[in-house]
């Protein structure tokens, strides 16, 4: 699907090799994942590449929701927004061996893997790897239910950016009349 690829071409901008393996990443124990089912408000985002995000770029990309199946498979309702376009789109992982671990695929062969770093179901901190080609793109994400940030897993959250050597990318959430967040003016969305 072409929005997926131009998602993935946005995703997958040139990024250092600062990162640690994705053994070191550490990942939730006794993980629940029908606990997040739900909306979700990233409080935080960061990267290896601080330009991923760039405010300047016209390209917006923002999680509303996660859902899950009967079979286990955890979904992310995604909007895409550019120029004049707004699409929504769903990727779906699916659990590894490791529980807290998902992963899939794009229809361009692209993969994903999604690793639950950690939660308490109101705050969520979250690891999302794409690998693209030769490319692999890493994102850590702070997630919560509300806009206020618990102290507890902010903190978290930046001991993670400093000991993976992140830098901190600006947010953009969607929320619009009636939950359509087509309808919003992108500028009154950064946060």
């Amino acid at each position: 699907m072409a929005l997926e690829r131009q998602l993935l071409v946005t995703l997958g901008l040139g990024l250092s090799s600062s990162q640690k393996t994705l053994e070191e990443v550490p990942m939730q124990q006794d993980f629940d994942a029908q606990r997040v089912e739900g909306r979700w408000l990233t409080l935080q985002l960061a990267s290896t590449d601080p330009d991923l995000v760039s405010p300047d770029d016209p390209l917006r990309v923002s999680l509303h929701s996660i859902w899950t199946s009967a079979d286990g498979d955890l979904g992310f309702l995604l909007f895409w927004r550019g120029e004049g376009v707004c699409h929504g789109l769903n990727v779906t992982v699916h659990p590894t061996e490791l529980q807290g671990q998902y992963q899939g695929t794009f229809e361009a062969g692209d993969s994903v893997l999604v690793r639950v770093v950690g939660t308490d179901y109101q705050s969520l901190i979250l690891y999302v790897q794409v690998k693209q080609d030769t490319k692999t793109t890493r994102l850590w994400a702070l997630l919560a239910r509300t806009m206020s940030e618990d102290h507890k897993w902010l903190g978290q959250y930046l001991e993670y950016v400093k000991q993976f050597h992140l830098e901190g990318a600006p947010v953009f959430n969607v929320d619009g009349p009636r939950g359509n967040p087509c309808s919003l003016d992108l500028n009154s969305q950064l946060l």
